[in-house]
């Protein structure tokens, strides 16, 4: 993830920036609305951004033009929606590609559809459906968190194929070759903010556990010290 600066193509630059846009809209009014109704849950969005810059931060080099890292992003998608994140995404990429080079400007809008929006939604499905079929709290957190990062580094790999497909076997071909070396980091790195994030939600159950039942993310019973 991370495209790097000036990699992408212009017209692919100026399209994923389009397209991330309208989210990054809806996710302001999304925050705007949940804190108005519930400005106690300013400390708790806090923790969620900063959940997800220290976490994405930590980068592991990988594909030329790109790098691994977790995302931290599944955290804030189940607390307060997928389309929150896109808007504190956005903040947390600007700040690290203009303070710790990690992306860059004209990529911005690539790394927000796949980190900010792609993953947060795949997080928030993923819970939703485990939870559905009977999933403990924490399995549902873990699949989450870990499917998110992964779907993240997917959409990456369909990024930098569509902008440069292999000069033989095309798009698919240049697809499986992104995908498979961004598999090497990002399988264990996806299992391990899996487990990291279901910590977090077990501190969080345990220290704030109204919080989390009146988000409707866990029962009384899954929340008692």
């Amino acid at each position: 993830m991370h495209i790097m600066e000036g990699f992408l193509p212009v017209e692919h630059a100026i399209g994923w920036s389009v397209a991330s846009l309208p989210f990054v809209a809806w996710g302001v009014q999304s925050i705007k609305k949940r804190i108005a109704a519930n400005p106690e849950q300013r400390i708790l969005l806090g923790v969620a951004a900063a959940f997800s810059f220290v976490l994405s931060a930590l980068k592991i080099p990988s594909v030329t033009g790109s790098c691994s890292h977790p995302t931290g992003t599944g955290l804030g998608a189940l607390l307060f929606g997928p389309a929150a994140m896109a808007p504190i995404g956005a903040v947390v990429l600007l700040f690290q590609a203009l303070l710790l080079a990690h992306g860059g400007l004209t990529t911005l809008g690539a790394n927000i559809f796949s980190m900010a929006i792609v993953g947060p939604f795949v997080a928030y499905g993923v819970f939703k459906l485990a939870r559905s079929l009977g999933a403990s709290l924490a399995v549902g957190v873990f699949l989450a968190a870990s499917l998110a990062d992964l779907m993240t580094y997917v959409t990456t790999s369909v990024q930098l194929a569509w902008a440069f497909p292999d000069p033989a076997g095309g798009f698919m071909v240049s697809l499986a070759k992104f995908a498979g070396i961004f598999a090497v980091t990002q399988i264990p790195l996806a299992i391990s903010e899996g487990l990291l994030t279901v910590l977090v939600f077990n501190a969080l159950a345990r220290f704030n556990p109204k919080e989390l039942q009146d988000m409707k993310l866990a029962e009384p019973r899954e929340v008692q010290a």
